[in-house]
């Protein structure tokens, strides 16, 4: 094993572990064998080799904070088999219109004091309409004249639509693939992988930077996880955030007795994901709930450097800010300012 030392930044690094060649520089040649052999490595070198391509990129000890709101809930046509929030299951969530421009900027504002630098808002939609997007518009500038990043997950976008968002001062859309091609359509039916990229696509040449992940624990394989990583890491620029979520099983909905994903499996993860996409923030997103602090520390070992801060996550659960203050302070870590960020 040999390793060539970096600064922060260089793009000419290289890590050797065993018959692997580990850059600290992003590359999207990467293959399925090739991933499939990180996430074999045995778990030390595996998170050694994640750890060392975050330092190259990242302060190891700054994570950059998130909020996220639910502007519209419930009702949503399609039939995603993990999402509470579905018209098709029955799982006690209740219906609520758009909310007002003033509400969302009040909630923004408490998530800055709160210590977030990015307000994410969340509409459940199979796609935006365009005269929805007026008010959402206005939403984002609201949120963006509090200094925050902003973030946007609506669904599908129509041709024009992502200028308009990019338009109003949009930052970043989410659009997660969830899991690999081969696996999706065991867990959705009302829109297809290629839709998703689609919109990935509309959001890329809008200028507007991608936040795009996945979901754990879903029935689906390593395998599925090798292929979601590797999509993630062949894209012509790739995903400026990547939230790695953990299902959430809620009654109802047909993976409500979905088996929980292994937590060394989690963390093999973020790491893999860490080393594929060097320059993005990889987030600890849905499931923290169910996260030890010592399986949470693992995460941020393996180059996680992003949370959602706040106690509900659209309608789930999430850790209040005082746990993860608390557990900031244990780790050493500290919340990642807005100029400070690489790439941005």
């Amino acid at each position: 094993m040999s390793a060539e030392a970096t600064k922060i930044g260089a793009v000419a690094a290289r890590l050797t572990l065993g018959n692997l060649q580990i850059e600290a520089a992003a590359r999207h040649d990467w293959t399925g064998a090739q991933v499939e052999a990180l996430f074999a490595l045995p778990f030390n070198d595996l998170l050694f080799a994640a750890q060392w391509v975050h330092r190259q990129w990242f302060d190891p000890n700054s994570v950059q904070i998130s909020s996220l709101l639910s502007i519209k809930t419930g009702a949503c046509p399609e039939d995603c088999a993990y999402c509470p929030q579905s018209i098709r299951y029955e799982t006690g969530v209740e219906r609520e219109a758009l909310m007002s421009v003033e509400a969302v900027s009040a909630a923004a504002r408490a998530a800055k004091d709160a210590g977030a630098t990015r307000f994410c808002l969340g509409a459940a939609y199979r796609g935006p309409k365009d005269e929805q997007l007026d008010r959402i518009g206005e939403m984002i500038g609201a949120v963006k004249a509090l200094g925050l990043e902003t973030c946007a997950t609506l669904g599908l976008l129509k041709d024009g639509q992502a200028e308009r968002l990019a338009a109003a001062g949009l930052d970043y859309y989410n659009h997660n693939l969830d899991s690999s091609r081969e696996f999706y359509p065991k867990i959705i039916s009302t829109r297809s992988y290629d839709d998703r990229l689609d919109t990935l696509a509309k959001v890329r040449a809008a200028g507007v930077k991608v936040c795009c992940g996945g979901i754990l624990g879903m029935g689906e394989t390593r395998a599925d996880r090798v292929a979601l990583l590797t999509e993630l890491a062949t894209m012509p620029e790739h995903p400026q955030s990547v939230p790695i979520n953990k299902l959430i099983p809620i009654p109802g909905t047909p993976l409500e007795n979905a088996a929980a994903v292994d937590g060394i499996e989690f963390v093999r993860t973020v790491a893999v994901a860490r080393i594929l996409l060097p320059r993005a923030h990889v987030r600890l997103s849905a499931g923290r709930t169910d996260f030890s602090d010592e399986l949470q520390a693992l995460c941020f070992a393996a180059g996680a450097n992003s949370i959602f801060y706040g106690d509900k996550l659209l309608t789930a659960g999430n850790p209040g800010c005082d746990a993860d203050q608390e557990l900031f302070a244990r780790l050493g870590l500290s919340r990642e300012e807005l100029e400070l960020r690489p790439g941005a």
